[in-house]
C-alpha cells in the first residue's frame, strides 16, 4: 500500500498524448510498481491531476497514455500508480444510463459513486461454459429475420460504407430486438449521432434496459479503445450474475482500429497493412470473442459496425474482421444485400425453432430474386424477355419495397407470411419449385366471400 503512495518524477519523454517515466525495476521478489493496463495519476507543476494508463512496458521505461492529453504537461510533472486497471460501474443501477469513454456517468443523473466497480478487459470465455447457438434474437427487421438470421452468442458486423444509414438500423435492431439488456458502445460519434441513439431509445420507451457508453469525435483517442471492453464487460456480467439475455452494438469499429493506429505510430510501433499495427486480428477478435450463450446463465450477443473505406472490403479492418465473426450483413444504399449477406448459424435456428417452412421460402424468395436481377440485365441490354422475366422483374420490384428496405419492420411470422403473398401476387404454383405439402398450407387462394386463407389466424 505504501508503494502506491510514491510518486515518480523522472519524466524522460512526451510525445503526443503519450508520456514515457523512469520506474525502477522491483528488486528482491518484490511485485512490480506499474503493470499493463494499470491506471496512474499524472500531476503537473500546478497540481492538476489527470488520469493515464499504462500501455508499454520496457524494463525501466513505463509508457502512459494519458485521457485527457498531455496539454500544459512537462517533463518537471509527477505520476502514482493506482495498483488496478481501468474499472466499471457494474450494478442494476446503470441500467438506463450513460457513460462516457472513461466510465464515468455524463448524464446528470445520480451519483454512482457507491455502487460495485469491476475490472474491465480479461479473457474469452472458457468454450467449457459455452453452449452451442440455438436461439434466435427476433428484431423485426425482415432481412435479418428471414433470410439470415441472428442467433444469440452470435458476433456479426455490418459492413457499410460512410454516409450509409447503419447507425439507422443499429438503433432500429437494438429498440426491436427481443433482448433483456441492450448494452450500446460508440467509438468516435459526431454529437449528431450520440443525439440520435439517446433520443432514439428514449422515445420507444427502451432506456429502461439500455445502458450507453460513448465516446465522442473530440475525446480522448484512448477513451475509443476502452470503450468496446466497458460495454462487453458490462455485458458479460448481467449475463452471468443475473442470466440475462444482452446484445451489443458497437459503432465504429474502423474508428477503434484507427485508434489503435494512432497509438501504434506514437508508439513507433512497426506498422504492418496500409499503416494498421501488426496485432489488429487479435485485438478485434479478443473483443468480438466476448459473444458467447453461457451454461446456466444468459448470452451475450455481439451487433457491430464496420465501415470500408472507399467500399473495399479487403481493407485491413472489414478483412481481419470476416475472419473473426460468423458472416456480415452487407448495407448498401440503404438496404441490407441478400447476396452479400451471410449469417453462418442460422442452420441452428431454422426449421428448429422457426416455422416449417422457414427454409423454402427463404431459398425460393432468394433464388427468384436472383432471377430478377439476371431479367433486369437482360431488359437493360435490350434483349427480348419472356413472360416468365416480365413476373421475375415484378416480384424484384415487390422484394426490394418490401423487404430489402431498412425502414420496413414487421414481425417474424407475418413477414413469411407476407413472402407467401408477395409470391402468389407474381408466379404460378408450379413456377415456385416448392414443396407441395408447404403450397397446399401456406400459399395464399383466392377465397370466397366471408372466408379467411387456410394458413391466416383469426383475429385482427
Amino acid at each position: 500500500m505504501t508503494q502506491l503512495l510514491v510518486r515518480y518524477s523522472h519524466i524522460l519523454e512526451i510525445v503526443g498524448d503519450i508520456i514515457k517515466v523512469s520506474v525502477p525495476e522491483p528488486r528482491n521478489g518484490k511485485m512490480p510498481v506499474a503493470r499493463f493496463g494499470d491506471l496512474a495519476l499524472v500531476r503537473d507543476v500546478g497540481g492538476r491531476q489527470s488520469v493515464a494508463q499504462v500501455i508499454r512496458l520496457d524494463r525501466d521505461v513505463v509508457a502512459l497514455q494519458v485521457f485527457s492529453g498531455t496539454k500544459g504537461l512537462s517533463t518537471e510533472a509527477s505520476v502514482r500508480f493506482l495498483g488496478h486497471p481501468m474499472q466499471v460501474t457494474y450494478s442494476r443501477n446503470i441500467l438506463g444510463r450513460v457513460f462516457g469513454g472513461d466510465g464515468q456517468p455524463i448524464d446528470a443523473g445520480p451519483n454512482l459513486t457507491e455502487e460495485p466497480r469491476v475490472p474491465i478487459g480479461g479473457p474469452p470465455v472458457n468454450p467449457v461454459r459455452r453452449v452451442l447457438a440455438s436461439k434466435m434474437i427476433r428484431t423485426d427487421v425482415p432481412m435479418v429475420d428471414v433470410f439470415n438470421c441472428l442467433v444469440e452468442s452470435q458476433k456479426i458486423p455490418i459492413f457499410s460504407v460512410a454516409g450509409e444509414p447503419y447507425n439507422a438500423l443499429l438503433a432500429r435492431i437494438g429498440i426491436q430486438a427481443d433482448a433483456d439488456i441492450v448494452v450500446f458502445g460508440g467509438m468516435g460519434l459526431i454529437f449528431d449521432d450520440y443525439h440520435f441513439f439517446r433520443s432514439m431509445f428514449a422515445e420507444a420507451g427502451v432506456s429502461a434496459r439500455t445502458v450507453m457508453f460513448v465516446n465522442l469525435a473530440g475525446d480522448p483517442i484512448i477513451e475509443r479503445l476502452l470503450v468496446p471492453d466497458l460495454a462487453l464487460t458490462v455485458a458479460e456480467r448481467f449475463a452471468v450474475e443475473e442470466s440475462k439475455r444482452v446484445l451489443v452494438l458497437l459503432t465504429d469499429m474502423t474508428a477503434f482500429a484507427d485508434a489503435l493506429k494512432e497509438v501504434g505510430i506514437a508508439m513507433e510501433h512497426v506498422p504492418s497493412n496500409r499503416g494498421y499495427i501488426g496485432d489488429l486480428y487479435s485485438q478485434l477478435a479478443r473483443r468480438y470473442e466476448k459473444a458467447c450463450d453461457f451454461a446456466a446463465a444468459g448470452s451475450v450477443t455481439i451487433l457491430s459496425v464496420t465501415t470500408m473505406p472507399g467500399d473495399d472490403v479487403t481493407h485491413p479492418v472489414p478483412d481481419n474482421t470476416g475472419y473473426i465473426t460468423e458472416g456480415q450483413f452487407y448495407l448498401h444504399n440503404g438496404q441490407i444485400d441478400p447476396f452479400g449477406s451471410l449469417s453462418r448459424l442460422k442452420q441452428h435456428v431454422i426449421g428448429k425453432i422457426t416455422r416449417e417452412d422457414h427454409a423454402q421460402i427463404m431459398n425460393t424468395m432468394i433464388r427468384l430474386y436472383a432471377g430478377a436481377r439476371d431479367a433486369e440485365q437482360k431488359q437493360a441490354m435490350a434483349f427480348e424477355l419472356s413472360p416468365f422475366d416480365h413476373k421475375l422483374l415484378r416480384f424484384g420490384k415487390l422484394f426490394r419495397e418490401r423487404f430489402m428496405d431498412i425502414n420496413v419492420s414487421m414481425a417474424f411470422e407475418r413477414a413469411l407470411d407476407r413472402c407467401w403473398e408477395t409470391l402468389s401476387e407474381c408466379f404460378e404454383p408450379k413456377e415456385l419449385l416448392i414443396k407441395q405439402a408447404f403450397i397446399d398450407k401456406y400459399f395464399p387462394r383466392p377465397q370466397a366471400a366471408g372466408h379467411a386463407p387456410r394458413h391466416a389466424k383469426a383475429g385482427p
